[in-house]
């Protein structure tokens, strides 16, 4: 059966879309994380805070939570001068924060991004896959400063939708399964960004939300006037021969810029990342239960430290324990 989408078909799609994000966001978080997010933004009024990651997907108070702060400007984020300049430049800095709560150490990585970063890095245009690859996957909106602020993240996360489900189209198979094409898009934005993952990574996105993936391509193609033939679970994009390669050369310079990109970040990062010290010492306590005495230079600028660090290491037998 080969779907065409007339006007009302695409609108009635896009319904969809924005409802099943808009019924994903308002789901219920633990308390810990709505009273981090509060003790996090203190007076900061930023237009909201998604909850996404690893922790949504597999609850662990003692792991590291993963969070966006999306602000109007850059400038209502508590930051210096050079840290803001470098998230107008290469969005986003990321931090890293400890706070008690009930008895217990919370911990989180927190990315800024302002609105207008978030609407353009979630468009057709954008070369970088970071962040509509996160937020094509499900989060939570866990602090919103109103109504229209909810609106205009939503509409972000639409767009990562859309953009997700374009791509999947181009870099999964002629025919196959939903799941078959959205295995096929992971794989490929994780080898855009360098991520150390194991093989398993993208099926795991999957792992208990398979419904949702499946029901959300088909209203994604619909929405996006992208003609395809479905039989039972067999769904085959009907790309021309001329879109399709366009897409795979675009696709191979979104995927060799996104390995600069990101070798980029990190380097910035060694500059930017604050609390990132902190965030290496957890770690390395963590799996190896020895402490890392860290100085105020070394947790401000742990990438610059990092032989500094190794040998601190070595001097704590860290390297001996692992044979």
């Amino acid at each position: 059966m080969l779907t065409m989408a007339d006007s009302s078909s695409r609108l009635a799609a896009a319904g969809r879309i924005a409802h099943t994000l808009a019924n994903e966001l308002v789901q219920p978080v633990p308390a810990f994380i709505t009273q981090f997010v509060c003790d996090l933004l203190g007076p900061a009024q930023p237009l909201g805070v998604l909850f996404y990651g690893s922790v949504l997907r597999e609850p662990d108070p003692d792991g590291v939570l993963d969070f966006y702060v999306i602000v109007e400007r850059l400038e209502d984020w508590t930051s210096g001068y050079f840290a803001r300049e470098a998230n107008r430049l290469l969005p986003p800095n990321v931090e890293y924060h400890e706070i008690p709560v009930g008895g217990r150490i919370i911990r989180a990585k927190v990315a800024i991004l302002s609105i207008a970063q978030f609407r353009r890095m979630t468009g057709r245009a954008t070369l970088d896959t970071t962040i509509w690859a996160r937020f094509c996957q499900p989060v939570r909106l866990v602090w919103v400063r109103g109504p229209e602020a909810a609106d205009a993240i939503l509409g972000c996360l639409v767009r990562a939708m859309g953009q997700a489900g374009r791509w999947a189209a181009a870099l999964g198979p002629e025919q196959g399964t939903a799941d078959a094409f959205w295995l096929a898009l992971f794989a490929h934005t994780y080898g855009a960004e360098l991520r150390v993952e194991n093989g398993r990574r993208p099926s795991a996105l999957l792992e208990g939300r398979e419904e949702r993936y499946r029901a959300l391509l088909p209203d994604i193609w619909l929405a996006d006037g992208l003609p395809f033939s479905r039989e039972g679970d067999c769904l085959a994009p009907r790309l021309t021969p001329q879109l399709r390669r366009s897409m795979h050369e675009g696709w191979w310079l979104r995927g060799r810029l996104g390995r600069v990109l990101n070798v980029s970040r990190l380097f910035k990062g060694a500059f930017t990342f604050e609390g990132g010290a902190r965030y290496i010492a957890w770690k390395i306590r963590r799996h190896s239960g020895i402490e890392l005495p860290l100085g105020p230079f070394s947790e401000r600028h742990p990438l610059i430290c990092l032989p500094y660090l190794l040998w601190k290491l070595r001097q704590a037998g860290f390297f001996r324990r692992r044979g």
